[in-house]
């Protein structure tokens, strides 16, 4: 499968718990910070709830 490139680039303060829960859940703790995830229906949910704070590579 390819594998996803995804970035916080907009801080969690502010935001509500459940989208602080589903950054970290990614691995994301650090504004800037990138790591790669397997592309598969479950991350993608993810990435689509907080779409609006990170950004992704194929």
């Amino acid at each position: 499968m390819a594998k996803l490139k995804i970035t916080l680039t907009r801080s969690v303060i502010g935001r509500p718990q459940d989208q602080r829960d589903t950054v970290i859940a990614l691995g994301l703790r650090k504004v800037n910070q990138t790591v790669e995830k397997e592309d598969n229906a479950a991350i993608r949910g993810m990435i689509n709830k907080v779409s609006h704070l990170v950004t992704v590579e194929e």
